[in-house]
C-alpha cells in the first residue's frame, strides 16, 4: 500500500489533504506538533512530532518507510521572519534539509509547499520558468528551501502556492477571508490592502494538487493557486458582498503606508496552466470557495 506522510496536520492545508487521503486507499501517517486537533481521528496514524526533532523524525521515516511526504510545515508569518530570522531559517531551511536527507536514504518522493514571496512581484502572473527574486528574509528562506529539494537526487515537487483560505476544525487558525468575515460581523474597522495582487488558493484545491502530485509522482515545479488575480481589496470587497456585511468598516490602504518589518511583493499571481495539464488542476473560483466555506461554518454550528 503506498504509505504517504503529511507533515503539518493540525495547520488547515495539511488538514484538507488528510481529510482528502481518507478517501483513498493508502495508508496516511500524519504529523503535528502537540495534540491531534483534527476532528475525525480514524483512518490514519498521527503522531505528535516536532519537525525539528531530527531523532523522532529519523524514527518515523525508518518505522514507516513513507513512499511519499508532503511538507506543509513552515513559518509563514512574514513579519516574524524578518524579526526571527533564526527561527525562520531553522523551520524553513534546516528541516527540509534534514526531511530531504531521509528522503534520499528512504527513496521517497518529497513534495514540497512554497509561496510565490519567492518572486519580487514586478512581472506577475509568474509562471514556473520564471527567475525569483525575494524581498523579504521570508521569501529568502522558502527560495532556499527550493534550493535544497530541487538538489536532491530522489524524486522531488515543489508545489508554489498563494494565500490559502478555508475552513479548519479547531477553528484557530484565521485566514484572508475569515478575518475579514469576523471583523465585519463584529463591526471592526479593519484596513484592507488595496495595491497587493493575488490569486486566493481554496485549501481544498491546494490538498488536491498535492496528492495528484503523490499519486502520478510528478516532479518538478508546480504553480497552484486560485484562477483569479485580485487584489486583497477585491477580496475583502468579495467575502463581504457574500456573507452581506457592511463594506463601510473596511478602510483602503497602501502597502508603503502600513509600513511592515517585511517587504511584500505588490503584483504576483501565477499561470497555472502547467498543473492543469499535468496535475488534472480545476480550482474553485472565489465565489465558489466562498460558498463551500459558508457550507463548512454553517455545518460546524
Amino acid at each position: 500500500m503506498h504509505t504517504i506522510l503529511v507533515t503539518g496536520t493540525n495547520g488547515l492545508l495539511g488538514q484538507k489533504i488528510l481529510y482528502a487521503l481518507k478517501k483513498l486507499d493508502v495508508q496516511i501517517i500524519a504529523v503535528a506538533k502537540g495534540p491531534n486537533r483534527t476532528a475525525n481521528k480514524y483512518g490514519y496514524h498521527y503522531i505528535d512530532a516536532d519537525v525539528t526533532n531530527t531523532t523522532l523524525m529519523t524514527l518515523i521515516f525508518e518505522t514507516y518507510r513513507p513512499q511519499t511526504l508532503i511538507h506543509t510545515v513552515a513559518l509563514t508569518n512574514v513579519d516574524a521572519c524578518e524579526t526571527q530570522q533564526d527561527l525562520c531559517w531553522q523551520l524553513n531551511v534546516t528541516v527540509v534539509e534534514q526531511l530531504g536527507q531521509l528522503c534520499q536514504k528512504h527513496h521517497t518522493h518529497f513534495i514540497h509547499l512554497s509561496t510565490d514571496f519567492v518572486f519580487d512581484g514586478t512581472a506577475g502572473p509568474y509562471s514556473e520558468t520564471d527567475l525569483p527574486n525575494p524581498l523579504s528574509v521570508y521569501g529568502k528562506s522558502k527560495l532556499a528551501s527550493e534550493t535544497v529539494v530541487s538538489s536532491l537526487p530522489t524524486p522531488w515537487a515543489i508545489i508554489r502556492t498563494i494565500i490559502i483560505y478555508g475552513v479548519v476544525d479547531d477553528g484557530q487558525r484565521s485566514n484572508l477571508v475569515l478575518w475579514v468575515k469576523q471583523a465585519l460581523e463584529n463591526k471592526q474597522t479593519i484596513n484592507v490592502i488595496t495595491d497587493q495582487i493575488r490569486n486566493p488558493t481554496l485549501a481544498e484545491d491546494l490538498a488536491n494538487a498535492c496528492i495528484a502530485c503523490a499519486l502520478q509522482k510528478a516532479t518538478g515545479i508546480f504553480h497552484v493557486s486560485g484562477p483569479e488575480n485580485l487584489s486583497i481589496w477585491d477580496c475583502a470587497i468579495a467575502t463581504a458582498t457574500f456573507f452581506n456585511l457592511d463594506t463601510a468598516f473596511m478602510q483602503p490602504i497602501t502597502t508603503a503606508t502600513l509600513k511592515q518589518p517585511a517587504m511584500r511583493p505588490l503584483i504576483t499571481g501565477f499561470n497555472i496552466q502547467k498543473a492543469k495539464t499535468v496535475l488534472h488542476f480545476k480550482p474553485h473560483t472565489l465565489q465558489q470557495g466562498l460558498a463551500l466555506v459558508a457550507q463548512q461554518l454553517n455545518n460546524k454550528n
